[in-house]
């Protein structure tokens, strides 16, 4: 069959490589260039590829690809967003640029997206966009999380929404920093960017926003000792108490190829190298006022990053949207 070519931009680091290899696996995609400025010339094996050499980003032919995915850094990304755009190209940003909330950090960013790509809750605005912000990796477990609660108007509109969340170290990507040295991040665990300072921030607040206002919304991530994963802790004030929440989150995610609701709270080895949420949601108890425990688990550079990318991709080429994922 005929495949769709595409080009990643960003394609050394750890969500760009992990894009080029679903690429390599994908039945109706073709990797048609991989740019890497700072390791042009250098080969890189993916499997279903072989090996793939990085061209630097002013040579990538943007116009041989239909759609292109930016991997690129926050604050370099919104330019070359913009570029490929114009070059006819539909985009996927997997940077922070151009997400709901978060001006873009570019100032010489001429292109917005038309949908935040979180398919669970924009498919159809997904399926008619040209360019499309992709979720960061907390924000698509919290959310995802937290829709069934918001699609409903369960949430306390004077709520405070905490968070406690964790990632592997893949989530910092793979610039040399001492913090993140095998030696400072083994057997340890530490929360980081604390007093809600986070870059997901924004993003979570601006879907939140959409269905109730006044929420606050109190993020504190923490990293852990693993290459990959992310699980997130959410304590989520209701208006009234809900019987069966478990039944609820059942229903509202019934159909959905990857959001899975577990019977019990998940762990890491549910979700890594797939492309799922894993949900679990109870009621607190002792509590004065009706709460509930949603705990999500995913895969930081699947559902977090390159997997949910190429399940926009799919949906905006007019693909079938599993097709490619590992679920």
């Amino acid at each position: 069959m005929h495949k769709i070519p595409v080009g990643v931009l960003g394609a050394s680091g750890y969500t760009g490589r992990e894009l080029c290899a679903l690429v390599g696996r994908h039945p109706g995609l073709a990797l048609a260039w991989a740019a890497a400025h700072e390791r042009t010339g250098d080969r890189m094996h993916v499997a279903g590829l072989g090996p793939v050499t990085f061209v630097a980003a002013d040579a990538a032919p943007l116009a041989d690809a239909e759609l292109v995915f930016s991997a690129l850094p926050h604050g370099a990304s919104a330019p070359w967003v913009a570029r490929a755009h114009a070059a006819g190209a539909k985009v996927i940003d997997l940077s922070a640029d151009l997400r709901p909330g978060q001006p873009s950090k570019a100032a010489n960013a001429t292109v917005a997206a038309d949908a935040y790509g979180l398919p669970e809750l924009e498919r159809e605005t997904v399926r008619a966009a040209s360019v499309v912000a992709n979720p960061g990796c907390y924000a698509t477990a919290v959310l995802l999380g937290l829709l069934p609660a918001l699609t409903r108007g369960l949430v306390a509109s004077d709520a405070t929404i905490s968070v406690s969340a964790a990632s592997g170290v893949t989530g910092a990507g793979d610039a040399p920093k001492r913090e993140l040295l095998f030696a400072e991040v083994t057997e340890d665990f530490r929360p980081y960017s604390v007093g809600n300072h986070h870059r997901h921030l924004p993003e979570m607040r601006a879907a939140v926003a959409r269905f109730v206002n006044g929420a606050d919304l109190v993020f504190t991530p923490h990293l852990l000792p693993v290459a990959r994963g992310i699980i997130a802790t959410i304590t989520v004030p209701l208006v009234a108490p809900v019987a069966d929440p478990l039944a609820l989150w059942r229903q509202h995610y019934a159909g959905e190829c990857f959001v899975e609701v577990a019977d019990a709270p998940p762990a890491l080895r549910d979700v890594v190298h797939r492309n799922v949420a894993h949900v679990f949601v109870m009621s607190v108890v002792g509590v004065r006022r009706p709460t509930l425990l949603v705990i999500v688990a995913i895969d930081n550079l699947l559902k977090g990053a390159a997997g949910q990318a190429v399940q926009n991709a799919n949906l905006l080429l007019g693909l079938p949207e599993a097709d490619g994922l590992p679920a």
